[in-house]
């Protein structure tokens, strides 16, 4: 793992985890074109998964969080697929899907726990294009799933 963003993830108060297995018929990752494909991961702390609709049982904060776990969990699996988070030149897109109740407008907020994250991580690199949506319902019933597309070298 490259040192520098071990290091970062040490003065965030955050480890990696193992990468997560999919949990249905797909890849996690998928190399291609200098851009390495990261589906949708799942918001885990301590081993559970934070679930919930944003705007009914869940806050914005509880939800930035979600965001951020689900970010951890990208970086997880980059450094499973890469061998070398050196290899990550640049962070180009992230999607972020919130469980939404129908009146919740604040998914832009809610995203931004993933995205605050790849730039305390990444520095510049870091910065990136992003899809804020928000939906009736996720996988299992999470609050927040977040997927990437990254520029490797």
């Amino acid at each position: 793992m490259n040192d520098s963003i071990e290091t970062r993830l040490k003065q965030l108060g955050l480890t990696l985890p193992e990468a997560a297995a999919p949990v249905a018929s797909y890849l996690p990752t998928v190399e291609h074109g200098g851009l390495l494909h990261i589906s949708g991961q799942l918001p885990f702390r301590d081993g559970e998964l934070m679930s919930g609709r944003l705007g009914e049982d869940r806050d914005i904060e509880y939800g930035q969080q979600a965001a951020q776990r689900c970010a951890v969990m990208l970086v997880a699996q980059m450094r499973r697929a890469l061998n070398d988070l050196g290899r990550v030149e640049r962070i180009v897109k992230l999607g972020v899907f919130v469980n939404s109740a129908p009146d919740f407008i604040d998914q832009a907020k809610v995203a931004n726990g993933a995205s605050e994250l790849m730039q305390s991580l990444f520095g510049e690199a870091g910065r990136h294009a992003r899809s804020a949506v928000g939906v009736a319902v996720l996988p299992l019933g999470a609050a927040v799933e977040v997927d990437a597309m990254i520029a490797v070298k």
